[in-house]
């Protein structure tokens, strides 16, 4: 071969491997990416969220019917049609799963091994044992944890400024649960620092509420505050009922919870949440895997107070906490 030919020998494999990315980029270009969301509730429940993520797909370049599609499967609060839903979403061959909490990505885990898993808002995402660590997850479930135990010292802290002289104050957790275990711990650290006694509330199951709810009266509590977990999320009806008929001050970590008429909410945002599941998704699909995307934890808060409900309790809201305040509901 003589030197000009080599030359056109390495102009030609040059060119060539340039090629390589556009061509393809091009063959991905035309691809309808699949997004199956597995939601554990209702789609009118999930409205703001969902809309925060799709939301964070659209700043990403993501466009629904463009490169991207959604299925969505709802259990409606049904948990153990989980699987059977997550079978669906794998049956139909989507690129990633998407849920919410606890339930739902442990259904989707549960039915596959392959299909990338991203969750949103899981409470402790190791012990549950959908995750190896936070930093390397390992197998095909990543996302945002809902873990910061340290948040009821907050909690604890605005109870105080809203109840001044307050002594004891009823936690109402489960037991059953591994991550309420870590917040207890917190909880009692604080509870030393501020001065406060704390009082049990424990619950395993539905049938646990009543008996919690009489031992706050017995032992003459004068705040409530909530550990959040899927099954005291499901209750907050009877929760807020309990709080409204005996006028106990109370704090919870969801937003549902003051939506529904609760007092007061501090706790992870979770529409911020969703609008970052979607860089998950984002990078999944762009060949990352899940095992290598580290799990990451809240990073925004919000405060939220119901002046409608304060009335009812005839409670008056410190100018701290409503200056401090992110939303103030008053209608």
């Amino acid at each position: 071969m003589t030197s000009l030919d080599r030359r056109r020998f390495l102009l030609i494999s040059v060119e060539s491997l340039l090629a390589l990315p556009l061509v393809a980029h091009a063959q991905q270009a035309g691809k309808l990416w699949r997004i199956g969301y597995l939601g554990e509730g209702s789609a009118a429940r999930a409205g703001p969220y969902l809309e925060a993520f799709r939301q964070g797909l659209h700043d990403l370049g993501w466009v629904e019917g463009q490169n991207i599609a959604i299925e969505y499967r709802w259990a409606e609060g049904r948990l153990a049609s989980l699987i059977d839903l997550a079978a669906e979403l794998v049956r139909l061959d989507v690129d990633v799963i998407v849920s919410a909490g606890k339930p739902g990505p442990m259904a989707a885990r549960y039915v596959t091994r392959t299909t990338p898993i991203v969750m949103v808002a899981t409470d402790d995402p190791v012990a549950s044992g959908l995750a190896a660590s936070l930093t390397r997850p390992g197998g095909n479930v990543t996302g945002l944890s809902l873990m910061v135990p340290e948040l009821i010292g907050t909690q604890l802290q605005l109870l105080e400024q809203m109840v001044p002289g307050l002594v004891r104050v009823g936690v109402l957790w489960n037991s059953h649960s591994l991550y309420p275990r870590l917040v207890m711990r917190e909880a009692q650290r604080a509870a030393l620092r501020l001065g406060v006694q704390l009082e049990s509330l424990e619950v395993r199951g539905p049938e646990d509420f009543e008996r919690a709810f009489e031992a706050a009266m017995l032992k003459q509590v004068g705040a409530l505050v909530t550990v959040e977990d899927p099954l005291i999320v499901r209750h907050r009806a009877r929760i807020i009922d309990f709080a409204a008929q005996s006028r106990l001050p109370a704090i919870y970590g969801v937003r549902e919870f003051v939506d529904a008429g609760g007092l007061m909410m501090y706790g992870a945002g979770h529409r911020d949440l969703f609008r970052r599941a979607a860089s998950y998704v984002d990078r999944i699909l762009k060949g990352v895997r899940p095992a290598d995307l580290p799990i990451e934890q809240p990073a925004k808060f919000e405060l939220v107070v119901n002046l409608r409900t304060a009335r009812a309790l005839r409670l008056t809201i410190p100018p701290s906490i409503l200056a401090r305040a992110d939303q103030v509901i008053d209608q």
